[in-house]
């Protein structure tokens, strides 16, 4: 008699563990249970669904060859049973039992000789007054996604309001007002888009692109409270009421860990079900994945929560291999991510340096801004790239890139991913071999660039400021006694002179040796090029010649004006 595998949760794992099992052991029964009637959709589609990129719901369910992965799919294309609208209610570990409650409101025990809880999350719980209202969400599942796409489609949504600025809140924030021209207001508690993924300088630069397609973005600020008559009609922040058709609540899930924990099974303080390398649970028989497990963090060594649907899926495959008698195993994450804010594309892994400095390292950034691909070629476009870096060992910690090509801000962040868990080095991503031809990148790549940049920190040649701080310098430049050496070519440097000619100077970097006598002695010098190695090496000639204490801005102008600040504008 075959064995019996009961999968429970339908939406990226399961149906992933399910179907790797069929593969490799064709005779095992397998059946897959869900709450939902939709199932085994890409989730990280929603945001796209809604703003009308992808046009229809079955879209985000179906295969590459356009079949929709329903009950009938699983049970034809890949042998095994679905039975959806069934909410699992108890696991009897003892007699391997599961208690299922029909849509009728009819009982059902399954039996197993293996199980997989794959159970996802929830959307965390701000217990506001007026979060029930009709027209606030939150974005957890394909239900709710065709509610709100229904009303935007009415034209039923005049202002929205998103509650977050993690990764889907600002998904959908461009969804909303990209494609449908919503007004959108996003608010965020923390002081920066993107928190504990990405530093503040690379969130300003995010924040900026917000804003500049109208997306009002509020930081520091919290809601109190939805009100309306009968509907969402508004929220009351901590610091002022917005008016709101609809509302969105994006903060973050929790694992759906409850099923797990009534049933004896080992579960984290903070609700994540803890496995093993296998997957394997406290329990042997019961394998669990996805948003509802703690997986370790490969740069910290300490159990992490990483709620994303490519790991779920890649961990699915493992789940399915052991459950066929294989010994795969799943070691562990460094958190690689990737998200697009209309024009840019963000992507990030490891450790931002604010999580670094939480997680007790001893830690620093370098930041660049280079060219995409090499300079003399027609087409190209900057590019931000921050490495964070632990002083003392020059070890590698975490990466973030930023700029319009997404495609290429990846494809670097994904280079570096790779080898953070073998405790990379800033010589060994200095040295890392990545492919070049002038339409697809620099001889010396951005990659390279950082890590080169960051070694020169280590060493104590360059002495850094980044744009944020260079902002509250110069805004503060009378009290700092502030002189900014600009280091390009008179034609870049000439309106910034005129603007402020007591607080900005003009020695191109190839005139300075000559010229060493027009820097004064008794100011901060701020030295500034166009994206950070004019300034660099500017500062070398400096310190050669015995004047101290120069500092040269990080990514240079390029990034600076990226944040929405240029001298040469102010009123």
């Amino acid at each position: 008699m075959s064995k019996h595998v009961v999968v429970i949760g339908g939406v990226a794992l399961g149906p992933k563990a399910a179907c790797r099992l069929k593969r490799l052991e064709p005779d095992t029964r397998v059946t897959l249970i869900d709450a939902s009637k939709l199932i085994s959709y890409g989730g990280c589609g929603i945001p796209y669904y809604i703003s009308g990129d992808v046009s229809d719901h079955t879209q985000l369910q179906t295969t590459s060859f356009h079949m929709v992965r329903d009950e009938p799919f699983f049970k034809e294309c890949k042998d095994f049973d679905v039975i959806t609208e069934a909410w699992t209610e108890s696991i009897d570990r003892k007699n391997k039992q599961v208690t299922v409650r029909l849509k009728t409101g009819e009982k059902q025990v399954l039996g197993y000789d293996k199980l997989v809880i794959a159970t996802g999350s929830s959307p965390r719980d701000l217990k506001i007054p007026g979060q029930e209202l009709p027209g606030a969400f939150a974005i957890t599942n394909l239900n709710s996604a065709i509610e709100i796409k229904e009303m935007v489609s009415k034209g039923d949504v005049g202002k929205a309001v998103i509650v977050g600025a993690g990764f889907i809140g600002l998904e959908m924030a461009e969804a909303l007002a990209d494609m449908w021209g919503i007004d959108t207001t996003v608010i965020e508690i923390a002081d920066q888009v993107l928190p504990g993924v990405v530093g503040p300088n690379m969130a300003k630069v995010a924040q900026e692109e917000l804003e500049k397609n109208d997306v009002s973005v509020l930081l520091g600020e919290f809601v109190q409270a939805i009100e309306g008559d009968g509907k969402v009609q508004r929220v009351r922040t901590n610091k002022q009421t917005i008016d709101a058709d609809l509302v969105i609540l994006s903060v973050g899930v929790v694992p759906n860990s409850e099923l797990a924990a009534e049933a004896g099974l080992a579960v984290s303080p903070r609700g994540g079900i803890q496995v093993g390398k296998t997957m394997q649970t406290s329990d042997p028989d019961i394998y669990a994945g996805g948003d509802c497990v703690e997986i370790e963090n490969l740069i910290t060594g300490k159990p992490a929560y990483f709620p994303l649907g490519s790991m779920a899926n890649r961990q699915g495959r493992v789940i399915g291999t052991n459950l066929a008698g294989g010994r795969d195993t799943f070691d562990g994450a460094v958190g690689s991510f990737a998200v697009k804010i209309f024009d840019y594309g963000v992507a990030g892994a490891g450790l931002s340096i604010g999580s670094a400095l939480r997680e007790g390292f001893d830690a620093f950034s370098a930041q660049i801004i280079q060219f995409d691909h090499s300079h003399f070629y027609p087409e190209k476009d900057l590019v931000a790239f921050e490495l964070v870096v632990e002083r003392g060992t020059g070890r590698v910690l975490g990466v973030q890139g930023l700029g319009s090509n997404g495609d290429g801000v990846k494809g670097r962040v994904d280079a570096v991913a790779a080898t953070l868990k073998y405790k990379p080095t800033v010589k060994d991503i200095g040295n890392l071999e990545v492919a070049y031809a002038p339409p697809f990148s620099s001889a010396m790549d951005v990659v390279n660039t950082a890590a080169n940049a960051a070694e020169n920190m280590l060493a104590g040649r360059s002495h850094p400021v980044d744009p944020i701080t260079f902002a509250e310098m110069w805004n503060n430049r009378r009290e700092n006694n502030l002189l900014v050496l600009d280091t390009r070519e008179q034609g870049n440097a000439e309106p910034f002179v005129q603007k402020h000619p007591d607080y900005w100077k003009n020695i191109p970097q190839g005139q300075l040796r000559c010229r060493l006598d027009e820097v004064p002695r008794d100011r901060q010098i701020l030295l500034v090029c166009n994206t950070g190695g004019r300034s660099y090496e500017s500062q070398l000639i400096l310190e050669h010649a015995g004047i101290h204490g120069a500092l040269n801005l990080q990514g240079g102008m390029g990034l600076l004006t990226r944040f929405g600040l240029n001298p040469a504008e102010e009123e």
